[in-house]
């Protein structure tokens, strides 16, 4: 495959993952708030500063001599075409990179992301965010889903949709840190307690950032602790958004591309994405929070960028073609 098509297909699939990211996490703290606004205004105020940090546009916004306000947040993360990661921006991005493959993606594919596009532009967009910022960010979720879901069902499952793959599920490894993080950039009020109020609707928030409070339930009845969701965000296997699944997929896509058996390597991409894997495969959450969970996810940050440098590097550098 030709490496202007794999970047294509690749970044198409990090900027979907991107703007559904973003959209479900800023739906889930716009309802967080909405709780917190009688018990705690303060509190609530203050979720839209780590909003910006977990979605690595804090220094960005900051440049711009803004005061963090919900309405100055949500316009930045949303409708500002100046910021190249609002969503507006993913999404016409995106489009631009699906237009570079139409040879490659179905023709519903296309029809899907375009559509997701023109929503955003031509007005239709703005207008049901104005009536309701909850209801705008749960169509345009369900708008990216109909992609996802698209592209499963009407792409031929060669190496253009195993790129996608890649995009999708390193991107999402990388969201799914930041959003357990982020409860390291919320700080509790005074006197308030782990196993309390505020930090038990902070981890349900941080499962409900991840489309993962269902799920979360039926394996934690009755249950939400902080060590549990991270357990379960991590380290589980079956769900699409946890970190391990998102590895193990990763993985695959990788060997599927090169052809080299699993459990082997033939590129630094596949070495390193395998070393991961192992180690996901082979810790406890126990281990995890003796050794720092902040510092652990840092480091899984880390790993995903240099697995994502390696595999640019392999496949995507524009070559002579």
């Amino acid at each position: 495959m030709l490496s202007r098509v794999a970047d294509s297909c690749l970044w198409l699939s990090r900027y979907v993952e991107r703007a559904e990211s973003a959209s479900r996490i800023l739906d889930v703290n716009l309802q967080l708030i909405l709780d917190f606004e009688d018990q705690a205004p303060d509190l609530a105020e203050r979720h839209w500063h780590p909003i910006l940090t977990v979605l690595e546009q804090r220094d960005a916004f900051e440049k711009e001599d803004r005061e963090i306000t919900p309405d100055a947040v949500m316009e930045f993360l949303t409708f500002d075409r100046s910021n190249p990661n609002a969503i507006v921006s993913c999404i016409a991005n995106a489009r631009e990179n699906a237009r570079a493959v139409r040879e490659q993606i179905s023709s519903e594919m296309w029809e899907q992301i375009n559509l997701t596009h023109l929503y955003l532009r031509d007005g239709a967009g703005r207008a049901a965010f104005d009536a309701s910022p909850i209801s705008f960010f749960r169509t345009l979720v369900n708008f990216l889903h109909a992609f996802q879901g698209t592209t499963d069902a009407t792409m031929i499952h060669g190496d253009g949709w195993d790129f996608i793959q890649l995009g999708k599920y390193v991107e999402r490894a990388d969201s799914t840190s930041r959003v357990l993080d982020i409860k390291y950039h919320l700080l509790l009020p005074g006197g308030a307690q782990v196993g309390g109020h505020v930090d038990i609707t902070q981890w349900k928030a941080v499962l409900s950032s991840c489309s993962a409070m269902e799920a979360y339930l039926k394996t934690n009845v009755g249950h939400v602790t902080g060590s549990q969701v991270a357990d379960f965000l991590i380290l589980h296997d079956e769900f699409p958004r946890a970190i391990r699944f998102c590895v193990d997929h990763l993985d695959t896509a990788l060997h599927r591309i090169s052809g080299c058996d699993s459990g082997h390597f033939s590129s630094d991409a596949e070495r390193l994405c395998g070393s991961l894997r192992s180690r996901l495969n082979y810790t406890t959450i126990e281990e995890i929070f003796q050794g720092g969970l902040h510092q652990f996810l840092d480091r899984i940050q880390l790993d995903l960028s240099q697995i994502t440098d390696a595999f640019t590097v392999q496949y995507c550098l524009w070559k002579d073609e």
